[in-house]
Protein backbone atom coordinates (compact mmCIF):
# COMPACT_ATOMS: atom_id res chain seq x y z
CA UNK A 1 0.00 0.00 0.00
CA UNK A 2 1.39 3.16 -0.84
CA UNK A 3 -0.66 6.69 0.94
CA UNK A 4 -1.85 9.39 -1.54
CA UNK A 5 0.19 12.22 -0.95
CA UNK A 6 -2.17 15.41 0.04
CA UNK A 7 -0.95 18.20 -1.91
CA UNK A 8 -0.83 21.46 0.75
CA UNK A 9 0.61 23.70 -2.29
CA UNK A 10 -2.42 22.82 -4.68
CA UNK A 11 -5.06 23.21 -1.69
CA UNK A 12 -3.75 26.42 -0.93
CA UNK A 13 -3.46 27.71 -4.90
CA UNK A 14 -7.28 26.82 -5.08
CA UNK A 15 -8.48 28.43 -1.79
CA UNK A 16 -6.73 31.76 -2.96
CA UNK A 17 -8.51 31.59 -6.14
CA UNK A 18 -11.80 31.02 -4.41
CA UNK A 19 -10.21 33.98 -1.70
CA UNK A 20 -10.03 36.50 -5.42
CA UNK A 21 -13.55 35.45 -6.45
CA UNK A 22 -15.13 36.34 -2.76
CA UNK A 23 -12.66 39.59 -2.96
CA UNK A 24 -13.86 40.57 -5.98
CA UNK A 25 -18.08 40.32 -5.14
CA UNK A 26 -17.09 42.97 -2.26
CA UNK A 27 -18.03 46.33 -1.65
CA UNK A 28 -14.43 47.09 0.10
CA UNK A 29 -10.92 45.73 -0.23
CA UNK A 30 -9.65 44.06 2.76
CA UNK A 31 -6.17 44.90 4.28
CA UNK A 32 -3.55 43.13 5.87
CA UNK A 33 -1.23 45.02 8.01
CA UNK A 34 2.35 42.94 9.04
CA UNK A 35 4.95 44.03 11.49
CA UNK A 36 7.95 42.33 10.94
CA UNK A 37 10.35 43.29 13.84
CA UNK A 38 14.14 42.23 13.30
CA UNK A 39 16.37 40.75 10.55
CA UNK A 40 15.51 36.52 11.27
CA UNK A 41 15.95 35.31 7.63
CA UNK A 42 12.57 32.90 7.99
CA UNK A 43 10.68 35.62 9.40
CA UNK A 44 12.09 37.77 5.76
CA UNK A 45 10.73 34.95 3.98
CA UNK A 46 7.24 34.32 5.03
CA UNK A 47 6.23 38.21 5.38
CA UNK A 48 7.52 38.32 1.72
CA UNK A 49 5.46 35.44 0.25
CA UNK A 50 2.82 36.96 2.95
CA UNK A 51 2.30 40.00 1.26
CA UNK A 52 3.01 38.67 -2.54
CA UNK A 53 -0.49 36.96 -1.98
CA UNK A 54 -2.18 39.12 -0.42
CA UNK A 55 -2.19 41.67 -3.34
CA UNK A 56 -2.42 38.61 -5.73
CA UNK A 57 -5.71 38.04 -4.27
CA UNK A 58 -6.68 41.53 -4.42
CA UNK A 59 -6.13 42.60 -1.39
CA UNK A 60 -4.40 45.45 0.44
CA UNK A 61 -1.05 44.79 2.21
CA UNK A 62 0.53 47.67 4.56
CA UNK A 63 3.73 46.66 6.31
CA UNK A 64 5.56 48.02 9.40
CA UNK A 65 9.54 46.76 9.97
CA UNK A 66 10.74 47.92 13.00
CA UNK A 67 14.38 47.28 13.77
CA UNK A 68 15.95 44.08 16.43
CA UNK A 69 17.23 46.80 18.88
CA UNK A 70 13.61 48.52 19.04
CA UNK A 71 11.58 48.46 22.42
CA UNK A 72 8.41 46.76 23.80
CA UNK A 73 6.73 50.10 23.90
CA UNK A 74 7.91 50.81 20.15
CA UNK A 75 5.66 47.43 18.65
CA UNK A 76 3.06 48.09 20.75
CA UNK A 77 2.28 51.39 19.81
CA UNK A 78 2.39 50.13 16.03
CA UNK A 79 -0.18 47.58 16.88
CA UNK A 80 -2.51 50.22 18.47
CA UNK A 81 -1.99 52.56 15.38
CA UNK A 82 -3.42 49.92 13.06
CA UNK A 83 -6.14 48.96 15.90
CA UNK A 84 -7.19 52.54 15.25
CA UNK A 85 -7.03 52.52 11.47
CA UNK A 86 -10.35 51.93 10.13
CA UNK A 87 -8.51 51.07 6.70
CA UNK A 88 -6.87 48.01 8.62
CA UNK A 89 -8.42 44.47 8.82
CA UNK A 90 -5.98 42.58 9.69
CA UNK A 91 -3.22 42.74 12.14
CA UNK A 92 -0.20 40.02 11.98
CA UNK A 93 2.81 40.13 14.12
CA UNK A 94 5.52 37.99 12.79
CA UNK A 95 6.91 35.71 15.31
CA UNK A 96 9.39 34.98 16.59
CA UNK A 97 10.10 38.17 18.17
CA UNK A 98 13.69 39.41 19.06
CA UNK A 99 14.97 38.39 22.44
CA UNK A 100 13.65 40.71 25.20
CA UNK A 101 10.27 41.51 23.72
CA UNK A 102 7.29 39.97 24.92
CA UNK A 103 5.35 38.22 22.49
CA UNK A 104 2.51 37.82 24.43
CA UNK A 105 1.98 41.18 25.77
CA UNK A 106 2.19 42.29 21.85
CA UNK A 107 -0.32 39.42 20.79
CA UNK A 108 -2.48 40.80 23.65
CA UNK A 109 -2.91 44.63 22.56
CA UNK A 110 -4.01 42.83 18.87
CA UNK A 111 -8.21 44.15 18.82
CA UNK A 112 -9.42 40.88 18.72
CA UNK A 113 -11.99 41.72 15.49
CA UNK A 114 -8.52 42.56 13.41
CA UNK A 115 -6.62 39.30 15.00
CA UNK A 116 -6.35 37.30 12.04
CA UNK A 117 -4.12 35.26 13.35
CA UNK A 118 -6.97 33.86 16.07
CA UNK A 119 -4.05 34.24 19.14
CA UNK A 120 -5.75 36.61 21.28
CA UNK A 121 -7.28 35.50 24.61
CA UNK A 122 -11.01 36.62 23.02
CA UNK A 123 -10.47 34.51 20.03
CA UNK A 124 -9.11 31.94 22.06
CA UNK A 125 -12.33 31.64 24.17
CA UNK A 126 -14.45 32.46 21.18
CA UNK A 127 -13.01 29.39 19.83
CA UNK A 128 -13.31 27.33 23.40
CA UNK A 129 -17.09 28.54 23.74
CA UNK A 130 -18.09 27.34 20.11
CA UNK A 131 -18.84 30.61 19.02
CA UNK A 132 -18.24 33.30 16.07
CA UNK A 133 -14.41 34.54 15.66
CA UNK A 134 -11.53 34.02 14.09
CA UNK A 135 -9.79 30.95 14.00
CA UNK A 136 -5.64 30.31 14.10
CA UNK A 137 -4.71 29.55 10.62
CA UNK A 138 -2.58 26.19 11.01
CA UNK A 139 -4.87 24.50 12.53
CA UNK A 140 -7.90 25.85 10.28
CA UNK A 141 -5.30 24.05 7.48
CA UNK A 142 -5.56 21.22 9.00
CA UNK A 143 -8.94 20.70 9.29
CA UNK A 144 -9.15 21.50 5.59
CA UNK A 145 -7.03 18.84 4.37
CA UNK A 146 -8.87 16.44 6.50
CA UNK A 147 -11.83 17.53 5.48
CA UNK A 148 -10.53 17.44 1.26
CA UNK A 149 -9.17 13.83 2.31
CA UNK A 150 -12.04 11.92 3.74
CA UNK A 151 -15.34 14.28 3.31
CA UNK A 152 -17.45 14.66 6.22
CA UNK A 153 -15.29 14.10 9.18
CA UNK A 154 -18.26 13.43 11.87
CA UNK A 155 -17.90 10.35 13.69
CA UNK A 156 -14.10 10.02 12.84
CA UNK A 157 -11.66 9.30 15.71
CA UNK A 158 -8.79 12.22 15.60
CA UNK A 159 -5.78 11.82 17.68
CA UNK A 160 -3.70 15.42 17.98
CA UNK A 161 -0.28 14.77 19.55
CA UNK A 162 0.55 17.78 20.66
CA UNK A 163 -0.69 20.51 23.38
CA UNK A 164 0.49 24.07 22.53
CA UNK A 165 -1.65 26.70 22.32
CA UNK A 166 -0.74 27.64 18.89
CA UNK A 167 -1.45 24.25 17.10
CA UNK A 168 -2.16 21.21 19.23
CA UNK A 169 -5.08 23.00 21.42
CA UNK A 170 -6.81 24.78 18.76
CA UNK A 171 -6.58 21.71 16.24
CA UNK A 172 -8.45 19.55 18.91
CA UNK A 173 -11.75 22.11 19.57
CA UNK A 174 -11.72 22.63 15.75
CA UNK A 175 -12.58 18.75 14.95
CA UNK A 176 -14.46 19.29 18.09
CA UNK A 177 -16.26 21.32 15.93
CA UNK A 178 -16.25 18.94 13.04
CA UNK A 179 -18.38 16.15 15.00
CA UNK A 180 -14.89 14.42 15.45
CA UNK A 181 -14.25 12.12 18.63
CA UNK A 182 -11.11 14.16 19.77
CA UNK A 183 -7.84 12.49 21.90
CA UNK A 184 -4.92 15.33 22.84
CA UNK A 185 -1.41 12.87 23.25
CA UNK A 186 1.42 14.77 24.51
CA UNK A 187 4.58 13.75 26.41
CA UNK A 188 3.48 12.08 28.86
CA UNK A 189 0.91 10.09 27.79
CA UNK A 190 1.20 6.53 28.26
CA UNK A 191 1.37 4.23 25.30
CA UNK A 192 1.33 6.93 23.14
CA UNK A 193 1.70 4.66 20.21
CA UNK A 194 -1.31 2.60 20.01
CA UNK A 195 -3.45 5.63 20.80
CA UNK A 196 -1.78 6.94 17.87
CA UNK A 197 -2.98 3.78 15.91
CA UNK A 198 -6.78 4.14 17.05
CA UNK A 199 -6.67 7.12 14.99
CA UNK A 200 -8.91 7.84 11.58
CA UNK A 201 -6.81 11.40 11.65
CA UNK A 202 -3.44 11.89 13.08
CA UNK A 203 -2.29 15.17 13.79
CA UNK A 204 1.37 15.50 14.87
CA UNK A 205 1.76 18.99 16.35
CA UNK A 206 5.58 18.40 18.53
CA UNK A 207 8.85 19.10 17.17
CA UNK A 208 10.49 16.07 16.93
CA UNK A 209 11.69 14.88 13.80
CA UNK A 210 10.41 11.03 12.08
CA UNK A 211 8.83 10.42 15.82
CA UNK A 212 5.58 8.95 14.24
CA UNK A 213 6.76 5.62 12.86
CA UNK A 214 4.16 3.23 10.81
CA UNK A 215 3.62 0.85 13.57
CA UNK A 216 2.25 4.22 14.87
CA UNK A 217 -0.33 4.59 12.05
CA UNK A 218 -3.74 3.18 11.74
CA UNK A 219 -4.33 1.44 8.31
CA UNK A 220 -5.59 3.90 5.92
CA UNK A 221 -5.50 6.46 8.19
CA UNK A 222 -5.20 10.51 7.11
CA UNK A 223 -2.04 11.89 8.79
CA UNK A 224 -1.43 15.48 8.69
CA UNK A 225 2.13 16.71 10.09
CA UNK A 226 2.73 19.84 10.98
CA UNK A 227 6.22 19.32 11.87
CA UNK A 228 8.93 21.24 10.48
CA UNK A 229 12.00 20.38 12.22
CA UNK A 230 15.69 20.94 10.15
CA UNK A 231 17.97 18.04 10.40
CA UNK A 232 21.98 16.92 9.28
CA UNK A 233 21.34 15.63 5.36
CA UNK A 234 23.00 12.02 5.65
CA UNK A 235 23.15 11.95 1.76
CA UNK A 236 24.99 15.71 1.79
CA UNK A 237 27.54 15.94 4.99
CA UNK A 238 27.41 19.30 5.80
CA UNK A 239 24.13 20.38 4.38
CA UNK A 240 20.46 20.18 6.41
CA UNK A 241 17.18 19.25 5.32
CA UNK A 242 13.49 19.86 6.75
CA UNK A 243 11.53 16.75 8.00
CA UNK A 244 8.32 16.63 9.84
CA UNK A 245 7.34 15.07 13.12
CA UNK A 246 5.99 11.81 10.97
CA UNK A 247 8.78 9.69 8.77
CA UNK A 248 7.10 10.44 5.39
CA UNK A 249 9.05 7.24 4.21
CA UNK A 250 7.16 4.64 6.60
CA UNK A 251 3.84 6.84 6.70
CA UNK A 252 3.39 5.75 3.31
CA UNK A 253 3.69 2.50 3.41
CA UNK A 254 0.44 2.65 5.77
CA UNK A 255 -1.65 5.51 6.02
CA UNK A 256 -4.37 6.30 3.25
CA UNK A 257 -2.92 9.65 2.54
CA UNK A 258 0.10 12.01 3.99
CA UNK A 259 1.08 15.24 4.42
CA UNK A 260 4.76 15.73 3.10
CA UNK A 261 7.39 18.13 4.50
CA UNK A 262 7.19 20.77 3.46
CA UNK A 263 4.40 21.12 0.92
CA UNK A 264 1.92 20.11 3.15
CA UNK A 265 0.30 22.06 5.68
CA UNK A 266 2.66 24.95 5.22
CA UNK A 267 1.42 26.59 2.43
CA UNK A 268 -2.57 26.25 3.96
CA UNK A 269 -0.86 28.69 7.02
CA UNK A 270 -0.87 31.47 4.73
CA UNK A 271 -4.14 30.88 2.51
CA UNK A 272 -5.57 30.88 5.46
CA UNK A 273 -4.32 33.93 7.02
CA UNK A 274 -5.80 35.80 4.01
CA UNK A 275 -9.28 33.61 3.87
CA UNK A 276 -9.13 34.89 7.74
CA UNK A 277 -8.29 38.57 6.37
CA UNK A 278 -11.57 38.80 4.65
CA UNK A 279 -13.65 37.33 7.48
CA UNK A 280 -12.59 39.90 9.69
CA UNK A 281 -13.31 42.39 6.76
CA UNK A 282 -17.20 41.69 6.41
CA UNK A 283 -17.43 40.87 10.57
CA UNK A 284 -16.46 44.17 10.78
CA UNK A 285 -18.26 45.87 8.47
CA UNK A 286 -21.47 43.23 9.33
CA UNK A 287 -21.41 41.91 6.24
CA UNK A 288 -22.08 38.27 5.40
CA UNK A 289 -18.73 35.79 4.83
CA UNK A 290 -18.83 34.68 1.10
CA UNK A 291 -20.08 31.47 0.78
CA UNK A 292 -17.19 30.51 -1.62
CA UNK A 293 -14.93 30.81 1.63
CA UNK A 294 -16.79 27.91 3.44
CA UNK A 295 -15.06 24.43 3.85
Amino acid sequence: MTAQKIDGKAYAADLRERITKAVTGLSVQPCLAVVLVGDDPASHVYVKNKIKFTKETGMRSVEHRLPANASQDDVINIVRSLNADDNIDGILVQLPLPKGLDSDSVIAQIDPAKDVDGLTDVSAGRLSLGQTGLRPCTPTGCVMLAKDQLGNLSGKHCVVIGRSILVGKPAALLFLEQNCTVTIAHSRTKNIDSICREADILIAAVGRPNMVKADWIKDGACVIDVGINRISNPERPGKTMLVGDVDYNQAITIAGSVTPVPGGVGPMTIACLLRNTVIAACYRRGMAVPDILNF
